[in-house]
């Protein structure tokens, strides 16, 4: 008790000049509409954030005090004011809005509705959605739900395979601002450098948030960098937490792939998924306080989706090192023993009578394999180039399919923990409150590479570890944190708000069932490769007041943020980065120019350096860069009469590395009927380039789409490479964007109709560059080359300027079915973005016609056509009794793969419709089941064209995704919910 009296004589302390207070009280009630109790209603104070919502009967509790307003507001219903003059208030709904929740971002005014703001805000009540919709996560939740947001599993990329990049109309995953409770939340510390969309990207990892856990997401689909910062030229994603108590709500989902197309094309079930979810709220004192947690745990298997691998697989002497193998010969001799191999030789019986004979009749290994080792010369040899993938695999027992790749979705194991935390101070509600929110996610990532066949021509197959050669891993340990706290309440009728969050990200890699090449048959076969990691602490002050009796309304805020970001790159183990000569001693520059020291295959072939797949992170790699920023903020909100309504904002932000910028929005919204609403918004923002994108370095294995191996290292701007390039250092990316739309209600129809066009310029915008080679001239740029083992290099760069056009529509509409509710929605978004303008590159670069390198034509693609251009979604909800059907159609528009220009262009992967249909039944009150599918239909994308699919592996593109290539899901979720 001591405790409680000293923090509340600190507080006093701190809330000085407290204008006095009512005492609240209990308000209770029942919100119905015409078929009964009302669940899920929305119940606010008026000019605070403070509030609850009706449970699956409609009651509801808060404490008020006599003289506030409560604001009662649900997704098709009008929205309903009532004033406080004692302890029972029962409200019944009338239908005619939709998407009329309160809304925490789009304007400062705490009580402003999503259909009230002067820009796009959609609400996603995930009430319904984690009960009745097939996904799972945050990212294929929003995939479904709201078009302008597109994000979808990747395969075979990498770190990417591991978090999915997400988009907001048609923007970079960095442009997109995510806050949590209203917070700035943190990116991750994964750069997407490989090839999906979104390349050269940072963004945020929205499934390390346990769905479970979110009572509605808020997507602001308007510019929004002067209000919010930096990361908001597209919009923001809001995600707002669960605060009901008394409640314990536990799910449990499970299914797979039932699909045509699983298992290689075999058909059957691959995919298997299971999540248990569970949350409960405690309440804290007797004034509104709660704790609300959540824990998820999710496993989910791999899917499948190639073909039988029909490229060259076996050589020749591969044949001759199977019957060595066989026989228990040592691999590592056998290179070295003409005997050895001749007798090994005679025991393949498909090398016909020619072969034998020419074998048996050398009389040294470099007849047979071309290769001197003394001179590091290579010319044909007896046994180069001869395939005989298909007499071998008949030899060993196999099958084409045993040497496929692993395409389709990794595998995963997850546990996640949130928790959303109030206290509200002293005996009045609402004056004053502490809030935490938070919460830790470990996530581990199953995903695999290219096949290094036996056969494989650079030597990467490794046969003295691996004498079938083998699929490499790349198993990530992705740890995310996040903690946020802070101090609500009033002085002198100013709200104030004072918080500090924190966010780390680390992405570790751990590199399996491969080999580094230069150790041979001594190689390990797991490798730590280093992490990567980002962290953030942001501080903000805010405060705000509304006048009631100026104009019709006037709503002031101010603030001011300090952030400071840490991005970090620990160096993995020496053997998962370095090159070794034949005595295992790391290579020197002395090694490197002798044969004899070299490290090779049969035929003198090298492989890359490091563990196959994934090189480790190099101590030149490892960095631990920082910065800070401060902005200042000021936003003014107006309603100049009944109808008119005008929102202002600036905001100063520095830099310690950018210096200072200034931006600013302007926002209308004007009553044309008391049914429709023309709004329309004018702003300027900004983006300063990531830490990441400044500071990532690193040498990658990429190939191209034959096959073929290639090494890319990616250097920092500040690095000698850069210079030479005349590669300048990043500079902010800067934007101008207007939207202009209205909405309006038909309330005979219960209908409502929101349409929003949007205009949105970057300059300066930041991009991952296309890949420099060695120019071979003996100049300085090929000694860089050279030097540092490489035969191409990519930058981060300011090099295009962008504009995007779009539309979006919402049609909501509900009724009532005899007793039972019908709600029908209709999102639908258009989007094109297109570069503008010439490439903007150095003299240098001009001059050595290197431009459609710096922006390259694969680039473009992922910027103008890798994400579909439209979306739309028209979903069904009824409950009738005990039964609750959920049906949804899905359009993805048409996007276009990078392709190959010169041997086909970039080819068309079609529109299609997916449809998800579930049926629950409640069993009772705390009871339901729930059984469906996503892609009940089992829908494909289109097949790419033989010459891009790698030797059949690739039969859908691993580059573009409209909604993933696993096929039908088929799932079960039993519901339980205990009050």
């Amino acid at each position: 008790m001591s405790k409680i009296l000293h923090l509340k004589c600190l507080l006093f302390l701190f809330f000085l000049g407290l204008s006095g207070t009512v005492m609240a009280q209990e308000v209770s009630g029942t919100v119905t509409d015409n078929s009964g109790g009302l669940p899920g209603v929305s119940v606010i104070v008026k000019g605070t954030t403070k509030g609850t919502t009706t449970d699956f009967d409609g009651n509801y509790s808060v404490n008020a005090k006599t003289g506030d307003v409560l604001v009662f507001s649900y997704v098709g219903y009008e929205t309903q004011e009532k004033s406080v003059s004692g302890t029972v208030i029962n409200v019944t709904m009338e239908s005619g809005v939709a998407l009329n929740e309160v809304v925490l971002i789009g304007s400062r005014n705490p009580s402003r509705t999503s259909v009230d703001t002067a820009v796009p805000v959609d609400v996603i009540d995930m009430t319904d959605l984690a009960t009745a919709g097939p996904q799972v996560s945050v990212t294929q939740i929003l995939n479904y739900v709201a078009p302008s947001f597109s994000s979808n599993t990747q395969t075979v990329a990498d770190g990417t395979d591991h978090i999915d990049p997400a988009q907001l109309r048609g923007l970079g995953p960095d442009q997109v601002l995510v806050l949590v409770n209203g917070k700035r939340r943190h990116t991750s510390s994964l750069v997407n450098v490989n090839g999906t969309p979104g390349r050269g990207s940072v963004g945020t990892d929205l499934n390390a948030i346990p769905a479970a856990s979110i009572k509605r997401i808020e997507v602001l689909r308007d510019g929004a960098a002067a209000q919010y910062g930096s990361d908001a030229i597209a919009g923001v994603i809001n995600i707002v937490l669960k605060d009901n108590v008394n409640e314990l709500t536990a799910a449990v989902t499970t299914g797979a792939n039932m699909s045509k197309n699983g298992n290689d094309h075999d058909g059957g079930t691959d995919g298997e998924k299971t999540q248990i979810d569970l949350n409960y709220g405690l309440p804290i004192g007797e004034n509104g306080g709660f704790i609300n947690l959540t824990g998820s745990l999710t496993t989910r298997q791999r899917t499948s989706r190639a073909r039988a691998n029909s490229g060259a697989l076996f050589h020749a002497y591969n044949a001759i090192e199977w019957q060595a193998f066989q026989d228990g010969f040592n691999l590592s001799d056998l290179r070295n023993d003409l005997g050895a191999i001749q007798n090994y030789a005679t025991q393949v019986g498909h090398f016909d009578a020619g072969l034998q004979g020419q074998i048996a009749g050398a009389t040294s290994i470099e007849e047979l394999s071309g290769y001197n080792v003394t001179t590091g010369e290579q010319t044909t040899g007896i046994l180069s180039g001869l395939d005989v993938t298909d007499a071998e695999l008949a030899a060993r027992g196999q099958t084409r399919s045993d040497y496929n790749m692993s395409v389709g979705q990794s595998g995963l194991d997850q546990g996640q923990l949130m928790g959303n935390l109030e206290i509200p101070i002293g005996d009045v509600e609402n004056e004053a409150k502490l809030y935490a929110f938070g919460g830790l996610s470990y996530r581990h990532g199953d995903a695999s590479g290219f096949y290094r066949t036996p056969g494989h021509s650079s030597g990467r197959g490794n046969t003295l570890s691996y004498i079938n050669g083998f699929l490499p891993n790349i198993e990530s340990d992705i740890i995310d944190k996040s903690l946020g706290f802070g101090i609500q309440g009033k002085i002198n009728d100013w709200n104030i708000d004072l918080s500090h969050t924190w966010g780390l990200n680390t992405f570790a890699y751990n590199i399996t069932n491969t080999t580094n090449f230069y150790l041979q048959a001594s190689s390990p076969t797991e490798f730590d490769a280093g992490l990567n990691g980002f962290q953030q602490n942001t501080v903000n002050f805010d405060m705000s007041k509304f006048y009631d009796d100026i104009m019709s309304g006037l709503n002031i805020a101010f603030g001011a943020e300090y952030r400071v970001e840490n991005f970090f790159i620990e160096a993995g183990e020496e053997s998962s980065y370095a090159k070794y000569d034949v005595n295992g001693e790391v290579e020197t520059a002395a090694a490197a120019e002798d044969p004899t020291l070299q490290v090779t295959d049969f035929f003198g072939n090298q492989a890359t350096a490091g563990a196959q797949v994934f090189s480790g992170f190099t101590p030149e790699n490892a960095i631990d860069a920082k910065r800070n920023s401060m902005a200042l903020y000021v936003d003014v909100e107006a309603d100049i009469s009944e109808k008119f309504l005008m929102s202002g904002a600036l905001r100063f932000e520095d830099f310690s590395d950018f210096g200072s910028t200034l931006n600013g929005k302007l926002a209308m919204r004007y009553k044309l009927s008391d049914n429709t609403n023309l709004r329309g918004a004018l702003s300027t923002g900004f983006r300063a380039p990531s830490l990441h994108q400044q500071f990532y370095s690193k040498s990658n294995t990429l190939f191209n789409d034959q096959g073929v191996a290639q090494e890319v290292g990616t250097f920092t701007n500040s690095s000698r490479a850069a210079a030479l390039f005349g590669i300048p250092k990043l500079k902010e990316e800067t934007s101008f964007n207007a939207s202009l739309g209205f909405t309006t209600k038909i309330p005979d129809a219960n209908l409502t109709i929101t349409i929003d066009g949007y205009y949105i310029a970057i300059d300066d915008r930041v991009t991952y560059t296309g890949n420099f080679s060695n120019p071979n001239d003996g100049s300085q740029l090929a000694d860089i080359f050279t030097n540092l083992g490489i035969g191409q290099a990519a930058f981060f760069a300011n090099a295009i300027d962008t504009e995007t056009k779009g539309l979006d529509v919402v049609i909501s509409h509900k009724a009532n079915i005899g007793e039972g509710r019908l709600t029908n929605n209709l999102a639908a978004t258009y989007s094109k973005t297109e570069k503008v303008g010439a490439t903007q590159g150095s003299d240098i670069l001009t001059e050595a016609g290197l431009l459609d390198n710096y922006f390259d034509e694969a680039s473009r693609v992922y910027l103008e056509l890798a994400v579909p251009r439209v979306k739309a979604n028209l979903s069904h909800n009824l409950d009738i009794g005990d039964w609750n059907i959920f049906l949804r159609n899905a359009f993805f528009g048409s996007v276009f793969d990078t392709g190959n220009l010169t041997e086909g262009g970039h080819p068309e992967i079609g529109s299609n419709v997916i449809t998800d249909l579930t049926v629950g039944y409640n069993f009772s009150d705390a009871l339901r089941l729930t059984i469906g599918a996503n892609n009940l239909l089992d829908v494909y994308p289109d097949e790419l064209p033989g010459y891009l699919t790698s030797s059949n592996q690739f039969v859908y593109s691993r580059r573009v995704s409209q909604f993933g290539n696993n096929g039908r899901y088929v799932f079960g979720r039993l519901t339980f919910n205990l009050k």
